[in-house]
């Protein structure tokens, strides 16, 4: 057995231990309730025998959700758990004797888990309103000063976001009213044939400019070639290492993408920024698309303007995202200067279906205007 799915075991061992095997319950009932936090435990083993891997679940949408409720409530029991030991440990300590903890404590922190885990989830299954950023961007012509951009990111095309998400998605992305628009990666979750149906309300998207993209990490996952194929079929207009030009009378913008960090690991080009951007205009300023923000203060360094991002689902709870900005080179949400660039880390529209909660994280989808730098 993989070890990430032994890891999984840990918060229904301390939960059973920690917080149900103390209740003041039947033998019996202590036994049927460890058995189903093993069971949901291992949601993501199951997820892997349901379609071969762990990124896509597929099973009814219905049982998806309940699933990440009940995988998400057992990891915030597990960790209020801890904090309520942590306390017990200081009192013993404190006091030189040891304390127990009232089963009405326990039923609480069993009840703010679970409701918080509620939610979580609603909060990352629902439809996300378009945000406004505005962007100032030295030396951006006249006829660019108002354009706007609007950026889709992490849509996570599954079974917990189907083909009914995703018209949404796309009515509520036209209705905005943008120039262009941008899918910085993460597509989807499963291969082409379980996906067809759920990304063909994505045809759809419409921009006077079009509609570009790039592919994410999970894009390699599940048969990169084929799934570059289908989206462009789709209509997006793919920018794996490469670029377009964008014009508005004898003005012009760059906007450019990269492949993503994981694709050298499949056998397949990884992000060159010097390769997307050749052949570019020299004096047009550079849109980047790169799904990762790992390597923003690269394209700082290349004269990028402003990077567009995703990658990260903003840390997904607040608190947790201190720790996704560790392995992002600091960069987890929201707008960063980078040197003479900005770099803009989406929250991501849709969210993995293996652990799918926001909490104080919002999703979004964001409309950028820019404004020449006064």
């Amino acid at each position: 057995m993989p070890i990430i799915f032994l890891i999984f075991l840990i918060p229904a061992i301390y939960v059973a231990s920690r917080t149900l095997w103390p209740l003041a319950l039947p033998l019996w009932s202590k036994v049927v309730i460890a058995v189903l936090l093993l069971i949901v435990s291992q949601y993501h083993l199951w997820s892997r025998l349901s379609s071969g891997s762990v990124f896509a679940p597929e099973f009814p949408r219905l049982v998806v959700i309940l699933f990440n409720w009940s995988f998400g409530a057992l990891v915030l029991l597990m960790l209020v758990q801890i904090v309520l030991d942590l306390g017990l440990l200081t009192t013993a300590v404190l006091r030189w004797q040891r304390t127990g903890l009232p089963d009405a404590v326990r039923y609480g922190a069993i009840g703010v888990a679970m409701i918080a885990s509620v939610i979580g989830v609603a909060n990352a299954v629902r439809v996300p309103p378009v945000k406004d950023v505005e962007v100032e961007i030295a030396g951006l012509p006249p006829q660019f000063d108002g354009y706007r951009i609007l950026q889709l990111t992490d849509l996570h095309i599954s079974k917990l976001f189907p083909a009914a998400w995703a018209k949404a998605v796309v009515a509520r992305a036209n209705a905005a009213g943008s120039d262009v628009i941008v899918v910085t990666g993460d597509f989807i979750d499963g291969s082409v044939d379980m996906r067809r149906k759920d990304v063909e309300p994505l045809r759809a998207l419409k921009a006077p400019d079009g509609v570009w993209a790039i592919p994410g990490n999970h894009e390699y996952f599940f048969d990169y070639r084929a799934w570059m194929r289908h989206l462009t079929a789709l209509g997006f207009r793919m920018l794996p290492n490469a670029h377009t030009v964008i014009r508005r009378g004898g003005a012009e913008i760059v906007v450019a993408g990269v492949t993503d960090l994981s694709a050298p690991s499949v056998g397949e080009a990884g992000p060159d920024v010097g390769l997307a951007l050749r052949g570019a205009p020299g004096d047009a300023p550079i849109v980047l698309l790169d799904h990762q923000p790992q390597r923003a203060r690269d394209a700082a360094a290349r004269g990028v303007a402003l990077q567009l991002s995703g990658h990260t689902h903003g840390g997904m709870i607040r608190g947790l995202d201190r720790i996704v900005a560790r392995a992002n080179a600091g960069f987890v949400a929201g707008r960063y200067r980078v040197g003479d660039m900005t770099l803009y880390v989406s929250n991501g529209t849709g969210l993995w279906p293996g652990f799918a909660l926001r909490l104080g994280v919002p999703s979004e989808m964001t409309r950028f205007t820019l404004r020449a730098k006064t």
